[in-house]
């Protein structure tokens, strides 16, 4: 089994690398055009904005891949703007155009005059809304965020994992069959970030059947 990781080019990539050999994951390689349709699983990490990432994906020669990978029941985990790009579109610096892997947009987080800021830095409660391959207990964890922006799925079914923001719960974690994302950081959130990571690798051979 290989491990296929997305290079945006601006991605914390050493931090997922480092965190996917703590878990003993397989080998990985670096994805292209040609071997994405190949690929055991594929992890889509990315920070920044969600513009860039698609220009990154566009000009690498990854977004139809990355589709068809999609379609054809290979795992992906995407992490941050990864997990963001999953979606239909996004709102940040204007309208653009994701993977529409996920029904849904990317909106401005909203502090609605109160206390929280945007961005949104630092370790927060997640809650766990139900049973899932990456949040198998039901339960508050503590992950590290940095987000300006957050997914709104269609389907609210998708949902497995949310943070309280301004007085509202926001997705900070999908799954829709072959497909998952996290908005916070795992290869930051010590232990639990990476029992997440460990969860995605433990479940492969499953997801793939699906």
């Amino acid at each position: 089994m290989t491990i296929t990781v997305v290079d945006m080019r601006i991605s914390n990539l050493a931090s997922v690398l480092q965190s996917l050999r703590q878990v003993n994951a397989p080998p990985y390689q670096f994805a292209t055009k040609d071997n994405l349709e190949r690929a055991t699983a594929i992890v889509l990490p990315g920070v920044g904005a969600f513009g860039d990432g698609m220009s990154s994906l566009s000009h690498l020669g990854l977004v139809e891949p990355l589709r068809k990978a999609a379609k054809a029941g290979i795992p992906i985990l995407g992490i941050c703007l990864g997990m963001q790009l999953l979606a239909d579109s996004s709102e940040e610096f204007g309208l653009h155009e994701g993977l529409g892997l996920i029904p849904g947009q990317v909106k401005r987080l909203d502090s609605r005059g109160t206390e929280f800021r945007v961005p949104n830095i630092g370790w927060c409660d997640v809650v766990s809304r139900r049973p899932s391959v990456l949040l198998p207990a039901v339960g508050d964890r503590c992950f590290y965020h940095i987000h300006s922006y957050y997914m709104a799925p269609a389907d609210s079914s998708v949902i497995t994992g949310t943070i309280e923001f301004a007085g509202a719960p926001h997705a900070v974690a999908v799954e829709k069959d072959n497909m998952l994302g996290v908005q916070f950081h795992p290869e930051k959130s010590q232990d639990d970030g990476l029992q997440v990571l460990a969860n995605f690798l433990a479940a492969i051979p499953l997801l793939r059947k699906s």
